[in-house]
């Protein structure tokens, strides 16, 4: 049965590649991992950036576009020192290389479809937004489509985005995505971080810095531009609030995560500071299934509306 899937995926891929006539002959197959590590490249800017979102090597992606290169017969990217631009052959092949890696993940979803489904969604989220929004609207959604299968996933941003340009994510949810063709962003709700202390025993109790992204520190930093390297960073909100909880400490988090420890008495809203404002945003393909998909963002929106 994977034998007969893997074929089946593949002969997508060679059909695709003569359906667009993108230079390649018809006895050349191309695999769905070089167009994905192209579309990477082309995100990230560099081979090296590239490299680390795939986990893979420098010279794996070296390697990968070279062999592209050579079969479609033209230059896709200018290397240069400060990374990897795309050169006018490139961003022409750019839109084919997504829709084949679309086409790719969309085989496998549909020949690899769970018996009693009749379709397959995949979703991410920063584990931040999973926590008190995308959790409570997965279990609507299982509720009120059953006959979907559905997959979530966590991840930062770049890891977001990349799922949804290779087409290996449906929609994700966000809250500094970058615009992307054939891409398309909804604002579901503006995200409170408001600064909360707890104190143990200790009498000081240490700043936490949560990176809730770059338009979070852009503002963070205008608004204390003399603060001094904070003692904790950490990159995931869930770990700066657990920490402060167990050793004490300050730091900002989302309102909607922190109001029931308030009121619980357990941490305490630190008056007179700077609050910041963050938006929220949902991200799905232009040429998505709309009677698939929008229903789902339809049941987001309304649970954020509840917030």
């Amino acid at each position: 049965m994977y034998n007969h899937r893997i074929a089946i995926c593949l002969q997508v891929e060679k059909w695709f590649l003569i359906v667009f006539n993108i230079g390649i002959s018809d006895d050349a197959a191309m695999d769905s991992e070089f167009a994905r590590t192209f579309l990477a490249v082309a995100s990230a800017g560099s081979f090296v950036a590239a490299a680390e979102r795939l986990h893979v090597t420098q010279s794996t992606v070296s390697g990968r576009i070279q062999t592209l290169e050579d079969q479609l017969g033209c230059r896709l990217f200018t290397r240069n020192r400060a990374g990897a631009t795309l050169t006018d052959n490139g961003r022409r092949f750019q839109k084919h290389a997504a829709l084949i890696v679309r086409t790719v993940e969309q085989a496998r979803h549909d020949v690899g479809l769970p018996q009693g489904f009749r379709d397959s969604v995949v979703v991410g989220a920063r584990i931040g937004l999973w926590d008190g929004l995308m959790l409570p609207w997965l279990a609507r959604a299982r509720y009120s489509s059953p006959e979907i299968s559905f997959r979530a996933e966590i991840g930062f941003e770049p890891d977001l985005m990349q799922g949804l340009i290779d087409g290996r994510m449906d929609m994700a949810v966000m809250y500094t995505p970058q615009h992307r063709p054939q891409l398309e962003t909804f604002e579901l709700l503006r995200e409170r971080l408001v600064l909360v202390s707890c104190r143990n025993d200790d009498s000081d109790p240490p700043y936490i810095y949560v990176d809730w992204g770059p338009e979070f520190y852009a503002q963070h930093s205008a608004s204390f531009p003399d603060l001094p390297g904070p003692p904790i960073s950490v990159n995931i909100g869930w770990l700066g609030l657990n920490y402060l909880l167990a050793n004490g400490g300050s730091g900002y988090f989302p309102y909607r995560l922190v109001a029931g420890l308030i009121t619980q008495g357990r941490i305490a809203l630190v008056e007179y500071m700077p609050e910041f404002s963050l938006p929220v945003w949902l991200v799905c393909h232009e040429g998505r299934d709309r009677n698939l998909i929008d229903p789902l963002i339809d049941q987001i929106k309304l649970l954020t509306s509840e917030l």
